[in-house]
């Protein structure tokens, strides 16, 4: 499950099964920490998460803000509430990048505003579950049995 978290809204997306392509989920309206995590923590038990990114939102030289400050409170009370460890993942741009896209889909300025955090949160999770295969695919070459002299 990856989070995209907003002043007044979180995105929520969720794996496929085989954990390799990201789905939208839901827009959850922020309502304060408590309330926000005990919905967060029931969409995941009732879809049996067992991994959680939550974006992190960096300002463009890469240091920390309010905003991020925000995203790890939420996200540690995330992980202790799940009993599971929480991974970070820088998401500059990752709203703009969904704007994007929703615009070139044709979606309409009031529907956009609807799913534009789930679709940022979709980004964020594809990203993270790119990077996993790929670290996947790096160690699976260096067990290459068909590697001269192996």
């Amino acid at each position: 499950m990856a989070l995209d978290v907003g002043e007044r809204r979180i995105g929520v997306a969720l794996s496929d099964p085989l954990g390799s392509f990201a789905q939208p989920h839901a827009t959850v309206a922020v309502e304060g920490r408590k309330k926000d995590v005990a919905r967060l923590v029931a969409i995941a038990r009732d879809h049996e998460v067992s991994e959680l990114v939550v974006g992190l939102p960096l300002h463009m030289h890469g240091e920390e803000g309010e905003a991020a400050q925000k995203a790890r409170r939420l996200g540690n009370s995330l992980a202790a509430a799940l009993g599971l460890a929480v991974t970070y993942w820088d998401e500059r741009l990752t709203t703009v990048q969904a704007e994007r896209t929703l615009i070139e889909g044709g979606v309409r300025r009031r529907d956009r505003k609807a799913v534009v955090d789930q679709v940022a949160a979709v980004l964020i999770l594809q990203a993270y579950l790119d990077s996993r295969a790929a670290g996947a695919g790096d160690d699976f070459a260096d067990d290459d049995p068909f590697e001269a002299g192996g």
